[in-house]
């Protein structure tokens, strides 16, 4: 069975070219869907995908008429071969997995995507290793400059509270125990960075 798929962005655009030629295609049963093609919830799309039967054969006008983005666009194809179905768009002839050529463009083409993905990767992970050289910091930004942190330091090394040097630099009480847990200084202050020695500031 031939099923057809007809999409327009807006309300305001026409179907109709869409439909005559799925209807000439052979298409038993058409989806139609006034959406955008950005937009990642398309229902009648979905309820398309769900209908699929072995031995099915998804039809569209265009290619963009289903997906806007190549991976997006295998991402779909992925699904239709899944539910043992097919997939043939009437403006491109090449993308037609009822045919053997088709078929094997489609599955070139799923190479070269992932090849993209797995460049990509790699790109990322040397740039974060070459910014890790540089002294670039990955994460949420420090709450705390490196001169704050010391005289914080310092200023709980003079008698005042967890909690006072907390109000002092607008942070909250947990950032100063962290700076405490992580400083090679907090074995020269010995009990007074424990939090229960922070009730009171020393007289």
């Amino acid at each position: 069975m031939k099923i057809g798929y007809a999409r327009v962005s807006t309300g305001d655009q026409n179907l109709s070219l869409q439909l005559d030629a799925l209807k000439k295609a052979g298409c038993e049963r058409i989806f139609k869907e006034k959406i955008s093609g950005v937009s990642r919830n398309k229902p009648e799309l979905t309820k398309l995908l769900d209908h699929l039967r072995r031995g099915d054969t998804l039809v569209v006008w265009k290619l963009d008429r289903l997906a806007r983005s190549t991976r997006k666009l295998l991402e779909t194809v992925e699904a239709i071969a899944e539910a043992g179905a097919k997939f043939q768009s009437l403006s491109e002839p090449w993308a037609d997995t009822t045919s053997v050529g088709g078929k094997m463009i489609m599955t070139v083409f799923a190479g070269i995507a992932e090849f993209e993905r797995d460049l990509i990767r790699e790109r990322t992970s040397a740039g974060r290793v070459s910014a890790r050289k540089r002294g670039v910091r990955f994460g949420r930004p420090q709450k705390l400059t490196a001169d704050q942190k010391r005289l914080a330091m310092r200023l709980i090394e003079e008698g005042k509270s967890v909690s006072e040097v907390a109000r002092t630099f607008r942070v909250h009480v947990a950032t100063v125990y962290r700076l405490l847990e992580n400083s090679d200084e907090l074995a020269a202050i010995g009990d007074r960075a424990k939090p229960q020695s922070f009730a009171e500031p020393r007289k």
